[in-house]
């Protein structure tokens, strides 16, 4: 089996679990991983006895693959030296600060033919799997994620840290355009919103509710979806999902019998299969599962809903003046 040369690029809390699946895979050869952080890098490159480096631009010629798990603020310029020679990309979420970089990094990938996939890695939720096989035609969809408070997510807002992932979730299920969005959020810990409340209205006459906070005390990733005489609750973290279904016969006269099925889903390790996922795109040179358009999706429609969360606080404090 020919190895894919992979690299890290940034290995703090999440890029260090990047290195550990790259490193026990074995159609990858971890060659690297890179950071600013001298005594983090060593410490990860000793672990896995690989070599480690504080530039990234020195790892050209060396893979032929990178994770980059750094700062949003980094994540265009790092890429697109990548992409520019001829290295596949996976690149953690959000693909980057603005729409105009997204939509240049994917032109740079489509012209080089190279894979550049993006870490949505609730995508890769058994839960999300069995959801996509069963649902026909979503109507309502409620979707609640709580977290604590993290100092190492202070750099955007809790739509871009968290409410990201449900905003990618929601528009793969309900696959059809935006039509309006209503939106509020609130700061509280950080300068930036912490909470947040989103009501989205799709053309298809879907309607998604989406709350994201990480000022809480636990973490939950809950899912409700209706459809046409179903209902599904999906428990992300717990790797659960009930499915009521309206039967053919009624229980009493007028009530219709419902058939209840929960299913315990097996857990996986959500990382592990989204670089395997990575690997095999650039193997068989198949498309990603989360591809740089369903990044640009995500961003472009968290990035809208920023703005107006962004306009009602400014008009907020103008009343309070």
């Amino acid at each position: 089996m020919n190895k894919i040369k992979c690299a890290v690029v940034g290995v703090g809390y999440l890029g260090k679990f990047h290195a550990e699946k790259y490193a026990k895979l074995p159609n990858a050869e971890l060659v690297a991983v890179c950071d600013t952080d001298e005594k983090c890098c060593h410490e990860i490159a000793t672990l896995h006895n690989v070599n480690a480096i504080k530039n990234y631009q020195e790892l050209l010629g060396k893979i032929n693959a990178v994770s980059i798990v750094v700062p949003t603020t980094c994540h265009y310029s790092i890429a697109k030296f990548f992409l520019d020679n001829n290295i596949h990309v996976l690149l953690e979420k959000p693909i980057t600060n603005t729409v105009e970089e997204a939509n240049e990094l994917i032109n740079i990938a489509k012209m080089n033919k190279l894979i550049l996939q993006i870490g949505h890695l609730e995508r890769f939720n058994p839960v999300l799997m069995a959801l996509k096989n069963t649902l026909e035609k979503p109507l309502f969809i409620e979707s609640l994620r709580l977290s604590p408070f993290k100092l190492r997510s202070i750099d955007v807002n809790v739509i871009l840290d968290l409410m990201i992932h449900d905003i990618d979730i929601v528009q793969y299920l309900v696959d059809s355009p935006i039509k309006q969005i209503h939106a509020s959020g609130a700061p509280v810990l950080s300068n930036k919103a912490d909470i947040a409340n989103v009501r989205i209205e799709f053309m298809s006459g879907c309607v998604a509710n989406v709350t994201a906070s990480r000022i809480s005390l636990k973490s939950k990733r809950h899912l409700r979806i209706f459809q046409h005489n179903a209902y599904f609750s999906g428990d992300l973290t717990n790797k659960t999902l009930g499915i009521h279904r309206k039967g053919n016969n009624e229980m009493f006269p007028g009530i219709p019998e419902i058939i209840r099925d929960n299913l315990s889903l097996q857990s996986n390790d959500a990382l592990l299969e989204e670089i395997k996922a990575f690997l095999d795109s650039i193997t068989n040179k198949t498309p990603p599962l989360v591809s740089g358009e369903d990044g640009m999706r995500a961003l472009q429609t968290a990035t809208q809903i920023t703005q107006i969360i962004s306009s009602n606080i400014e008009k907020y404090h103008e009343q309070q003046a």
